[in-house]
């Protein structure tokens, strides 16, 4: 995401009102809607992966599902306020909101609000119906991944069009923001996987599975090819600007969303698949998962490393922070989905230790976030591109 850190104080407008303190980097409140990016968005996908990631943990610790459903609520809550934020930004800002899509850095985070609505969704089937009932919560969760999944499609193609026709991609141009429009098909099959049962039977529960599977696809090798550009960039290129450090995190993000696909997949091929397809399905996820486990975990290590070379130096902070706190949650989910398929104790305990290293980022990010908003500094124009 495009670096929104702190600059310098802008002149307060003479006579304004409001308590001491806050927004005060804001020349009028009325500036808090004028330069509402999509990136936003990552923090519902930030805070709503905190909640499943809870829900599929191989291992059960007491309050655990009760503090997830907390924080699914909060997720929740966060959607509607951002959407409803948002309404009044196109309303007010209809020529910024539609400027977004043509810049180079922002314009790939229009999947954001896709991933966003897919991950309330599904937090809403896993924990959302021990208070609104699981009929509400499946309703909830059909609507939201249906509209997700449509909205990710669009962006999957139209964000990447928009790059090889519109924009000047220098060769050190490459960065994990470029992942985000073509990650959502990958969402919609993970959470999609949770809704075949529910379908009925016969064409219409197959062509679901088949969907989820082609989706899985779409994101996968769109993926592939993104991921060999940005390590040619960093070999290249080396680093590059701090603030788009914490993008190198979004590159878990695919990766451990595959192996959760693969792998919820597989476990769901039964309900549509005959055998021995369904048990492919299932070998599959764990052939799969293993290899791809595997280089997420080097990849994480890699961009921690990255990370804290460049945080001993100065590592401002901006949205971009909510870059380690979604792909981890992805991580999460993949090693409590290889848990579960090998009963391994191994990938049990990676588990809960990665669980550890997201819940601490989201806390901090989330302070972080809510500390910048209260200033109202990161309502302010986004900085040139790097």
């Amino acid at each position: 995401m495009t670096s929104l850190a702190s600059p310098p104080r802008h002149v307060r407008a003479a006579g304004r009102r409001l308590p001491a303190g806050l927004l005060r980097d804001l020349d009028r409140p009325a500036d808090l809607f004028r330069h509402l990016g999509p990136n936003w968005f990552a923090s519902v996908m930030g805070t709503g992966i905190v909640a499943t990631a809870a829900a599929t943990l191989p291992v059960r610790f007491p309050g655990l599902r009760t503090g997830g459903t907390v924080v699914w609520a909060l997720a929740a809550l966060l959607l509607v306020a951002l959407t409803a934020a948002w309404a009044v930004h196109w309303a007010r800002h209809r020529d910024t909101a539609r400027a977004w899509a043509r810049h180079p850095v922002m314009g790939h985070f229009w999947g954001a609000p896709a991933m966003a609505l897919m991950t309330v969704g599904a937090g809403t089937l896993a924990l959302g119906q021990d208070w609104i009932g699981a009929y509400t919560a499946l309703r909830v969760d059909a609507v939201l991944w249906t509209a997700g999944t449509l909205l990710g499609l669009v962006t999957s193609v139209w964000i990447p069009y928009r790059a090889m026709t519109g924009h000047v991609v220098g060769e050190d141009a490459a960065f994990g923001g470029w992942l985000m429009p073509v990650v959502p098909p990958m969402v919609s099959a993970a959470t999609g996987a949770a809704l075949v049962r529910y379908v009925p039977a016969g064409q219409e529960r197959l062509t679901l599975l088949l969907a989820c599977y082609a989706m899985f696809g779409i994101s996968l090798f769109a993926s592939l090819v993104i991921i060999t550009q940005i390590w040619q960039r960093l070999l290249r290129h080396k680093i590059g600007p701090a603030a788009m450090v914490p993008t190198l995190w979004i590159v878990l993000g695919p990766l451990g969303q595959s192996v959760t696909a693969a792998n919820l997949l597989g476990s769901a091929a039964h309900f549509a698949l005959p055998r021995p397809y369904a048990t492919g399905a299932e070998v599959f996820g764990a052939l799969y998962g293993l290899p791809v486990w595997g280089f997420a975990m080097m990849w994480l290590a890699l961009a921690a490393c990255i990370t804290v070379r460049t945080a001993r130096e100065h590592l401002p902070f901006s949205l971009t922070w909510w870059s380690f706190t979604f792909p981890v949650g992805t991580c999460v989910t993949g090693t409590g989905a290889l848990a579960a398929r090998l009963d391994s104790t191994l990938f049990t305990a990676a588990a809960v230790a990665l669980y550890a290293l997201l819940l601490g980022a989201w806390l901090t990010v989330a302070a972080r976030t809510a500390r910048a908003s209260a200033r109202g500094a990161i309502f302010l124009p986004p900085p040139a591109t790097p």
